[in-house]
């Protein structure tokens, strides 16, 4: 798995919200504020908890099944930032070492707990967080930003970053291609040479932005979001606004899971 690949492929969530479904027709404004409960309620949870979390794992399903987005697209990109997860709960299981539960007489820690825990409110919230960009798009996203009464300034910052970064993360990758090829073994590749890297990346990222920003003067922008889909909040995104947020609370303050398990040894 390529870093160059994985994060130029992060474009094709977009080409995904031009889909017409039901999930990607609601309003954005909707979208972002169950998303945003959707993480609070997850979050939420103490450190040791995993069965309260599962009933979750619902909300990220249905947006996957009623907006027809590939399993594969959102897998993909959930794994490829997954170490970030597990180095920060790798070392619980070795700090934490009480054993509070023991299924099937074996002995299991709280840092082992606690562990899971954190992966699965990774997979939760970060699958979330990209499926709301594929039913929905960045511009979308930041469209809605700025009719809650986001800051103006702080929305097409967020716009432009999401926008430009690739352009910025192109003439790095054609910048270490360029040392790469002439390079032999491990020649050009120490610290010296990496700072003079940094150094020429930001003359050629402050140049491109100037270059860009004259282009974008002169096409006509005014510091306002255009984009080609109108949104008008109706009854249909209030249902599901209200019935998504209420099936939050219940998963939040009463363990399905657990209800499940007690009706199977019944």
């Amino acid at each position: 798995m390529r870093f160059d690949e994985e994060f130029f492929n992060l474009g094709y969530l977009d080409t995904l919200s031009y889909k017409d479904t039901f999930v990607h027709r609601l309003d954005p404004r909707i979208k972002i504020i169950v998303t945003l409960i959707f993480i609070l309620f997850v979050i939420s949870f103490n450190k040791y908890e995993i069965s309260g979390l599962l009933p979750f794992l619902l909300f990220p399903v249905f947006l996957l099944t009623a907006g027809n987005i590939p399993l594969k697209a959102i897998f993909k990109k959930v794994l490829f930032i997954s170490p970030f997860a597990i180095f920060i709960g790798i070392f619980n299981p070795i700090i934490d070492r009480q054993v509070l539960i023991a299924p099937f007489g074996i002995p299991v820690s709280g840092g082992w707990l606690s562990f899971f825990s954190i992966i699965i409110k990774f997979i939760l919230t970060v699958s979330t967080a990209l499926l709301l960009i594929a039913v929905t798009s960045f511009p979308g996203i930041c469209e809605a930003l700025s009719r809650m009464k986001m800051p103006k300034l702080f929305v097409i910052q967020l716009l432009f970053l999401y926008r430009y970064i690739f352009v910025l993360l192109d003439v790095a990758l054609r910048m270490v291609r360029a040392r790469d090829a002439r390079a032999f073994g491990n020649k050009g590749k120490d610290i010296k040479t990496f700072i003079r890297l940094i150094s020429v990346l930001l003359i050629k990222s402050i140049d491109r932005a100037e270059r860009v920003y004259q282009a974008m003067l002169a096409r006509g922008f005014n510091g306002e979001i255009k984009v080609l889909k109108k949104y008008k909040l109706g009854f249909t995104d209030l249902i599901f606004g209200i019935s998504s947020v209420l099936l939050f609370y219940i998963f939040r303050n009463y363990n399905i899971s657990n209800y499940f398990g007690e009706i199977i040894k019944r």
